[in-house]
Order: structure tokens, then C-alpha cells, then sequence
């Protein structure tokens, strides 16, 4: 038993530590722009401090940026070091991971995008008025420390950029974004498999208080947030609970409690984080009935939040042993993107770490910082002086605009994501005809992910997605939980396989619907 729950940890830091990578490197991009481009007069412009405008324009900032509460950790430090007041930061660093353009499409797909966006402006609320309260009671929270030198204009300008990057993924940076990694982990220690299943009911009072004690430790990307709101939604689940899953769930980690108290103390992050508490609380209940979709009818079991329960179930061991069942789950669920983050990582951190071996013998920041003389500098014809905001501010909508392409890249078009859905179709209803019970477990949840994907990325192209299309793809979802829920009770190799053929006629009137809107003009 204790083994089971030992690889269960590692495999769920190691789950999200990849689905992290992305945005701890955007998050490493954004605070070396803003130290070794804006400085710290530019930051403060640009964020603002202590005041109500400056919450909003954090807010909005980190509504565009996209990112991770793991991936804020690095940029609220440069935050602070640029001498902005706690609220405003935190005014970021909550609203940065709770929307990017990934998941925000995704949300205005669900049947009421108008819930996402009353979540959204819930949002901007929250840190409007736990912000002001709390710089109204502590005024003073900014710090002052001295700026570093400017690195002259031209190239090493940009190297100092590679060299803040590089320096944090081996600074106390690593060591927090390491707690909020644990936070995952001792999460799943304390859940049993599955043991979520049956929680956040509509009409069980304590789903927001159940769901705050969960998502405070757990992590989760904007995405695996939004998806989880969209499968609450669906099920007919507490919409409190979904709106403090997303608040917290996505917006918070131990990581990022963890700086808080090291650098403001006790007392005000107690003061912080109980008006946090006090604020998202009252709004969950408030939202509670109006928010609910009295057209769908609440269902008594869901597999959304299984990815914070232990995934190994005690006395069953895999059939290859954990290490080779952890190794084969990460291989099938990881996505490219996270592959290419996790791998831009590594190499920060190996150059980081030569850095600090370097540092021995030779800074590298004295030769950057280093102004040439008159008598030996020389500029081409050519050369144009840029200022550092306006170096920034290119970088800053590279990340923007990276982001909006990159959602044509997630959802692709309907027609390779039908090829792709039809063949994890095949894997999952084979392997569930064939009492292939982890492999069936394993697919099925891939099916359901592209089924989403292929309704994102109808929207994307098309600007709209009928109730049609919605109804097919929500029957063919209802098919791929029921067989899940079948194969999970080991119900009768029949029934199975009944239920098998329903669920192919299902992708069957999914595939045509969507394939006849592509023929048409």
C-alpha cells in the first residue's frame, strides 16, 4: 500500500511538473524582459502601485499574458524588486493563470459561455477589493532595492535577458516553484483513487468549502482548470465550487504561499489570504444558483477531479511494475508542447548552473554591463538604438501573439482532429471489447479530450458552434462516461459490448454532422 501511494506522488509531481514547463519558461521570458529591458521605473509604470487603477491594469496585464501560478513565481519576485505594493502583485498573479486564449476558447464553447465570462469579471472583483483592503491596512509594502547596471545597447543587451532566465531556474525560484510541485503530490497522497467521484454536488452546501481545502494545494494549467469547469457544467456540479476551483485551483500554489510568507511575514499573508478566503467564499455561494444550468440534469459521479486522487490503487500493482506503468503514462499523455518546454528548461538550468560554476572565477554581468570607450566602440551603418520598453514591448506581443497561434495549433482544424478522435476511438472501444481494462481507462479519457478539441477548434474557424453540433458531441461524451463507468464496475462482457456499439453509432452522427458543416460552403 505504501508503495502505491509513494509512485503515486512521484508520478503526479512528475504530471504536473511537464504540464508546467510551458509556462515556468513564459513565466522566465516575461521577468527577464522586465529586469534587463523595462528596469524598474518602467515596471512601475506599467504595473502601476498601491492604488485602485493599478489593480486593474495587473489584472489585465496577466489576463493577456498567459501563464501558470508556477509560472508567476519568478515575475512576482521581479515585481517586487521593482518596488510595486503586495496587492497589486498578487492582482497579477491571481487573474495571470486564470485565462489565456487557450482556455478562455474553450470556456466560450461551453452551453453558457456567459458563466466564463461572469467568472472572469468575478475575478477582477476579487483582487479589486482583497487588494485595496489590504493596501489600505498595509500601506507601506513596497520595498526598495537598487537597480543593476544597464547592459550597454546591441547584443548583450539580449544575453543579459538569457543570462536573468538562466540564473533563475537555479535561484530560490526553483525551490518554490519545488513547493507548489509537492503541494500535487501530498494531495494525492491524502485522496484515495477515485475518491472525488461523488463530491461537489449542486445541492450539498459544503461543495465550496470541500473544493477551497482541495484546491489551495492542488496545481492545475489554465486548461485542465477550464476542462474541469466544462465536465462540473456538464454534470450539473456546484458552480461555487467551480468558480474557487478556478481561483484557486489554477491561480494558487504552495509556491506561491511560500514566497508571500518569506517576504512579507506572517501577519499580513494570515491578512492576505483570509480576505482571499472571506471574498472568493461569499461570491461561490452567491453565484450558486444563478450561474446553474437548469437544463441539464445532475449526474452522481464524474472522473474530473481523479488527476488530484492517488492514481495507483493499493493490492492491484501494475502488470509491468510502477516504474514502467509511470514511464508509459507520461509517454502517452504528454503533450508536444510540454516535451519542447520541459527540454528549454533543462537547458536553462544546465546553463544556469554553468554560471554559477563560472561565477568563481568570472561574473558574467561585468563583462555585459561593461560600457565600451569611446576609442573602441564602433557602430555600423546600419545599427539603430532601441530602447529597452520598446525591446520589451515587442517580446511582450510576441508572447500574445505566440499564444493566439498557438491555439491553431491545439485545436486544429475538424477534420484531423476526427482522424485523430477516430483513432483513439479504435484504441479505447478495442481495448474495452477485449477486457483490456487500464488500456480502455487510458484511452478513454483521450477521447474525451479531443471530443472538446474538436468543438474549439470548430468555433475557432467558424465563429459559432450550433446546439447541433453541441448535442452530438455531448451524446457521444455520455456514451464514452457510461462506458467508462462500465468498465470501471467490470459490468457483464454483454453489456460491454452493447454498449460498445452504441457508443461507435455515437461517433458515427458526431463525424457526419461535423463533416457535412466542412463540405458546406
Amino acid at each position: 500500500m505504501l508503495s502505491a501511494i509513494l509512485w503515486g506522488v512521484c508520478l503526479r509531481i512528475l504530471q504536473a511538473a511537464l504540464q508546467a514547463s510551458p509556462f515556468i519558461f513564459t513565466g522566465l521570458c516575461i521577468t527577464g524582459l522586465l529586469h534587463r529591458l523595462m528596469g524598474q521605473q518602467h515596471t512601475r509604470r506599467l504595473f502601476g502601485s498601491n492604488s485602485i487603477a493599478s489593480l486593474f491594469q495587473s489584472w489585465l496585464i496577466g489576463m493577456l499574458l498567459p501563464g501558470c501560478s508556477l509560472g508567476v513565481i519568478p515575475i512576482v519576485k521581479q515585481l517586487r524588486r521593482s518596488g510595486i505594493a503586495v496587492g497589486t502583485i498578487f492582482a497579477f498573479a491571481l487573474s495571470s493563470p486564470l485565462f489565456d486564449p487557450l482556455s478562455m476558447l474553450y470556456g466560450l464553447t461551453l452551453s453558457k459561455p456567459i458563466t466564463i465570462l461572469v467568472f472572469a469579471s468575478c475575478s477582477l472583483v476579487v483582487v479589486t477589493v482583497s487588494g485595496s483592503l489590504f493596501d489600505w491596512m498595509f500601506p507601506n509594502t513596497e520595498v526598495v532595492i537598487e537597480e543593476p547596471p544597464r547592459t550597454p545597447h546591441g547584443v548583450k543587451r539580449l544575453l543579459a535577458v538569457l543570462v536573468v532566465m538562466a540564473r533563475e531556474t537555479v535561484s530560490s525560484t526553483a525551490g518554490l516553484i519545488v513547493c507548489g510541485l509537492l503541494g500535487a503530490g501530498l494531495l494525492s497522497m491524502v485522496l484515495p483513487p477515485s475518491s472525488l467521484g461523488r463530491t461537489m454536488g449542486h445541492d450539498n452546501p459544503y461543495s465550496p468549502l470541500l473544493m477551497t481545502a482541495i484546491a489551495i494545494p492542488a496545481y492545475a494549467t489554465p486548461m485542465t482548470a477550464m476542462s474541469q469547469l466544462g465536465s462540473m457544467f456538464q454534470h450539473g456540479n456546484s458552480v461555487g465550487a467551480a468558480f474557487i476551483l478556478l481561483i484557486f485551483g489554477a491561480g494558487m500554489n504552495l509556491g506561491l504561499l511560500t514566497w508571500m510568507v518569506l517576504n512579507y511575514g506572517w501577519k499580513k499573508s494570515v491578512v492576505w489570504f483570509g480576505l482571499m478566503l472571506l471574498i472568493v467564499i461569499g461570491f461561490s455561494y452567491g453565484i450558486e444558483r444563478p450561474l446553474f444550468p437548469t437544463d441539464i440534469e445532475p449526474a452522481d459521479h464524474t472522473h474530473a477531479f481523479d488527476i488530484y486522487c492517488q492514481p495507483f490503487h493499493a493490492g492491484t500493482p501494475p502488470t509491468g511494475g510502477y516504474p514502467s506503468e509511470i514511464w508509459r503514462r507520461l509517454r502517452l499523455e504528454t503533450q508536444p508542447h510540454e516535451l519542447f518546454g520541459a527540454a528549454l528548461l533543462a537547458a536553462l538550468t544546465s546553463l544556469g548552473l554553468f554560471l554559477k560554476w563560472l561565477d568563481r572565477r568570472w561574473v558574467i554581468e561585468s563583462w555585459l554591463n561593461r560600457c565600451p570607450s569611446v576609442a573602441t566602440a564602433t557602430r555600423l551603418k546600419w545599427d539603430i538604438v532601441v530602447p529597452g520598453p520598446a525591446l520589451a514591448l515587442v517580446g511582450f506581443l510576441t508572447i500574445i501573439a505566440g499564444s493566439v497561434v498557438g491555439c491553431f495549433a491545439y485545436y486544429p482544424d475538424p477534420a484531423e482532429t476526427l482522424e485523430e478522435l477516430n483513432l483513439a476511438k479504435t484504441e479505447a472501444l478495442s481495448a474495452a471489447l477485449g477486457g483490456q481494462h487500464e488500456h480502455a481507462l487510458h484511452w478513454i479519457p483521450i477521447c474525451e479530450g479531443w471530443n472538446r478539441r474538436l468543438q474549439v477548434g470548430a468555433y475557432l474557424r467558424r465563429g459559432r458552434l450550433s446546439d447541433y453540433h453541441r448535442m452530438k458531441a455531448r451524446v457521444f461524451q455520455d456514451q464514452l462516461e457510461q462506458l467508462e463507468h462500465m468498465v470501471e464496475d467490470g459490468d457483464p462482457p454483454d453489456q460491454i459490448r452493447k454498449h460498445v456499439a452504441d457508443t461507435s453509432r455515437a461517433f458515427g452522427r458526431l463525424s457526419a454532422a461535423f463533416r457535412d458543416e466542412l463540405d458546406s460552403p
